[in-house]
């Protein structure tokens, strides 16, 4: 699988209420931005995401502008993305938001799988 495509099974998980910290790379300084919230390493990325998928429901991710760089072993990524999600007392929210972030291809040959070091999530919103 490209890292692209790997961008896109997340947006799938995300919708999908399916567990998101098997995408990241297991290690320290694995980084991740959320629109209010910053994870630092695996540990709390995973504590982080295993909560929030706990915690809402019925999201909607529409990626508008996906661009993918790919190299041998990393890529990044830039989006503009509409995420909306239910919180589990009722509230919904809605949010135009900007993606970035960093991958690195791990293992070898057919084994190798795109795991994200760094994502960063924030609202698109004008001065």
């Amino acid at each position: 699988m490209d890292a692209e495509s790997t961008l896109l099974e997340y947006y799938d998980a995300l919708r999908a209420g399916e567990p998101l910290h098997p995408y990241f790379a297991e290690e320290e300084g694995a980084l991740k931005f959320g629109i209010s919230e910053r994870l630092d390493g695996y540990e709390e990325i995973e504590d982080g995401l295993r909560e929030q998928t706990e915690t809402t429901d019925d999201w909607t991710v529409e990626s508008r502008d996906l661009v993918v760089t790919e190299r041998e072993r990393t890529a990044w990524f830039g989006d503009d993305v509409r995420m909306a999600w239910t919180t589990a007392d009722g509230d919904r929210h809605d949010f135009d938001t900007r993606w970035s972030g960093c991958l690195e291809r791990r293992g070898d040959g057919g084994d190798a799988d795109w795991r994200f070091v760094s994502m960063h999530v924030s609202v698109a919103r004008g001065l």
